[in-house]
């Protein structure tokens, strides 16, 4: 199955959701963060840079649980303003 293009929104968004992550992280290191969510640092240094826009909702509930921050505060923060 082939994914369509991400839309510009998708991208911003999740460009958003990495800097909120990174933020969240703080001094932590990736690969502690990233072992204690269960997946490779690389694949979190791909979330927290935008490569993957769109993660899967199970990584990001596990990286919320594993930063400490709500799935809603999260979804706020990730969110572009709306415009027009």
């Amino acid at each position: 199955m082939v994914r369509p293009p991400l839309t510009p929104e998708e991208r911003l968004r999740g460009e958003q959701l990495g800097q909120v992550l990174r933020q969240a992280r703080g001094d932590r290191s990736i690969v502690e963060v990233a072992a204690a969510a269960g997946m490779s640092a690389e694949t979190l240094r791909k979330i927290e840079t935008g490569r993957i826009a769109t993660p899967a909702f199970f990584t990001i509930a596990a990286l919320a649980d594993v930063l400490g921050i709500s799935l809603d505060r999260l979804a706020v923060r990730s969110t572009p303003a709306a415009t027009g």
